[in-house]
């Protein structure tokens, strides 16, 4: 049963590794703000996280029985996602204008739940996951198979955000100027995504 701990942290990490909304936000709040608007950040994450990672624990089944579910998502994803692509460009323009404003420590809260919660890819990827365990008879759900992929996810979360945060200085020396246009890069990123999800529907 353990094992049910140590894939929901494993996959968390691995999802949450490659540049996306979350972890470059938490990047560019550690070098604008200080630590604790970041770890402020994080938790809003987080708390969304482990809501997500419930649910979808409770989902598994029912999406899989149910591809228009799974299309009705992605099609609102896509609405999502050019939304967020026009507010960090709008971002972007903005910051070219006027000196960056640090962000309070409440504000860095909601932004990590605002983000977390628009993070339209968290729950059917966990259910992707459940339904690989699944698959392998690995996943069961009683509470206590449910508790532990849902701390394992909430932790490999909380893990490669901090190294993310950790290393950000070194992240902005390896990759130059890249940071400094954070928005821009995670308007592209948005867009990239809606574009990915909206060719699923015209191919």
């Amino acid at each position: 049963m353990i094992s049910i701990f140590f894939f929901g942290l494993l996959f968390s990490f691995l999802g949450y590794t490659p540049p996306s909304i979350l972890n470059m936000t938490a990047l560019k709040i550690r070098l604008q703000g200080n630590k604790k608007d970041f770890n402020y950040f994080i938790f809003g994450v987080l708390l969304v996280v482990f809501f997500q990672a419930y649910i979808s624990v409770y989902l598994t089944k029912y999406i899989s029985d149910n591809q228009s579910l799974i299309t009705l998502l992605e099609k609102v994803g896509v609405i999502v996602l050019l939304l967020l692509s026009f507010y960090f460009y709008h971002q972007h323009k903005k910051e070219k204008q006027q000196a960056i404003i640090k962000s309070k420590n409440k504000s860095s809260f909601f932004t990590g739940i605002f983000l977390s919660t628009l993070n339209m890819f968290a729950i059917p990827f966990f259910s992707g996951i459940l339904a690989l365990l699944m698959g392998f008879n690995m996943m069961n759900f009683d509470i206590a198979s449910i508790l532990l992929f849902t701390i394992g996810a909430v932790i490999g979360t909380y893990y490669i955000l901090f190294l993310y945060g950790k290393y950000a200085h070194k992240i902005q020396q390896k990759t130059g100027s890249m940071t400094k246009k954070m928005n821009l890069i995670l308007c592209c990123i948005t867009a990239g995504f809606a574009l990915i999800t909206f060719l699923k529907f015209v191919v």
